[in-house]
């Protein structure tokens, strides 16, 4: 074989290094095009402030945390108030009346033209209203016999079940100024007023707070059941939002499950906390988002909530133009919903087919995070798939667990709404009632109990009777899962 002539070995090295030059320039000119294009959305994003549209926002960013004016229009048709055409209307049932007036008619209401005395057309209209002045508050004089017990050795007396030990006002109007503060999240001041204008009961903010503390010291009991049952669900939901305590922050936790809530507010947002609540070790399915707080409590499974996966996708779409985090963010949308596909439509396969399907899932996120990536949020991400890809896809491989934390945000969205109405606590003990009063309203309704009526018979039960205070039982298909 004849030599290479040295002028073209020449030519192949000045175009080899052409090939290098051209190659680092296109990187140089790829880096300055993700940079302009993020100054472009930028100066979008003002020149809209600029003239009164909305700016687009972070996905990740609440709600509430953007301003009405800032915020897109709905998109599309709305659905339509009402059932659909042909089926039957849905109405509140009327009740029955228990007075009758009579209207008669004597002269036209139009042009006053007198008609007579001819029989009259009579139709039947049912009104509901309120009263027209406040009610007069009921106050009993309790006339309570008192003896010496030979056998107890002590001075007792007859029981009185209509008020709290210690307390001048009776159980009903605690438990309504109770349930409108910690079950609707009405401020104390809102209280007093309602109390005040509507049923003719006058009494001060110190007074309810003295109330409402007596009453979480007295369903220590229920709060404790609840407690209980959290600790030994078969799937938990759990999540934390900001809390104000005396002006200082702290935070406040939500531990749910379809049939009880359990609120706790602390002063710290780290795992000792998760610890306390939940123990060394939950027998249990967790699922959370992505905080670390979480990842040192030992579980027997937990599940990340997918939803945050994807908006944190989004987020950095905003952001990042470069070609490989473009290919990298499409298959990572691809493969969350088509395991969101696969959990919706589990009913459709048998189960050899339905094991092929979440096993290869399971090797599409493998080979998600094992890629050589050069970008950094491409890196970033695939080390979070690393660290968590065993609990990503557990919602295909358990009955009744959630891809997503749906139920414990909408569980906490309460407590949010509450710290928009009224800030917070003023202090430590406010803080310790706020979270076991609101732990045993939330945790009634979910069950379909009216808390109004349930705790006023089960506190009278438990004055007059000594009964226990026990939560009422939960569905049996709650129980199963």
């Amino acid at each position: 074989m004849s030599p290479i002539d040295p002028a073209v070995l020449a030519l192949i090295d000045e175009l080899r290094s052409e090939v290098a030059e051209l190659r680092r320039e296109n990187e140089a000119l790829r880096r300055e095009n993700a940079e302009l294009k993020a100054r472009v959305a930028e100066l979008e994003a003002k020149l809209a402030k600029y003239e009164g549209k909305p700016p687009p926002t972070d996905p990740s960013t609440p709600s509430g945390m953007t301003a009405p004016f800032r915020k897109k229009n709905a998109k599309g048709k709305r659905k339509k108030p009402g059932r659909k055409k042909g089926h039957a209307g849905s109405h509140r049932a009327a009740l029955e009346p228990n007075r009758h007036e009579h209207h008669p008619l004597t002269h036209c209401p139009d042009c006053g033209t007198d008609l007579g005395d001819k029989p009259k057309k009579t139709r039947t209209r049912v009104i509901e209203d309120i009263p027209p002045k406040p009610a007069e508050p009921e106050v009993t004089a309790h006339g309570i016999d008192g003896g010496w017990c030979p056998k107890c050795k002590k001075f007792v007396e007859a029981p009185v079940d209509a008020a709290l030990p210690r307390s001048t006002l009776g159980l009903r109007v605690v438990l309504l100024a109770a349930w409108m503060h910690f079950a609707l999240g009405t401020s104390a001041n809102a209280v007093v007023k309602y109390l005040a204008r509507v049923h003719g009961f006058k009494v001060s903010c110190g007074g309810l707070t003295q109330a409402w503390r007596r009453l979480a010291e007295a369903l220590e009991p229920m709060h404790a059941a609840i407690w209980e049952e959290i600790r030994s669900a078969g799937v938990l939901y759990a999540d934390e939002t900001g809390w104000r305590v005396d002006g200082r922050t702290c935070w406040l936790w939500c531990f749910a499950t379809k049939s009880a809530v359990f609120y706790v507010i602390d002063r710290t947002r780290g795992s000792p906390v998760v610890r306390r609540i939940l123990g060394e070790c939950f027998s249990g399915v967790l699922v959370t988002d992505f905080y670390a707080a979480y990842g040192f409590l030992c579980a027997a499974a937990k599940q990340k909530c997918l939803a945050h996966l994807l908006r944190e996708l989004e987020k950095v779409d905003g952001r990042n133009a470069d070609e490989e985090w473009r290919g990298f963010s499409a298959k990572t949308k691809r493969f969350v919903k088509d395991a969101l596909r696969l959990g919706a439509e589990r009913a459709k396969y048998d189960d050899a087919a339905y094991d092929r399907r979440w096993r290869r899932l399971h090797d599409r996120l493998t080979e998600l995070w094992r890629g050589d990536y050069a970008d950094k949020d491409c890196k970033r991400l695939a080390r979070r798939l690393e660290k968590y890809c065993d609990e990503l896809l557990v919602f295909l491989e358990r009955d009744n667990v959630d891809a997503t934390n749906n139920h414990g945000e909408r569980s906490i969205r309460t407590a949010v709404l509450m710290r928009k109405n009224y800030g917070g606590n003023r202090s430590e003990a406010g803080a310790g009632t706020q979270a076991v009063l609101m732990s045993i309203f939330r945790t009634l309704e979910m069950r379909g109990e009216d808390p109004l009526y349930f705790l006023e018979r089960a506190l009278r039960a438990s004055l007059s009777r000594d009964e226990p205070l026990t939560l009422p039982a939960r569905d049996a298909d709650v129980i199963a899962a």
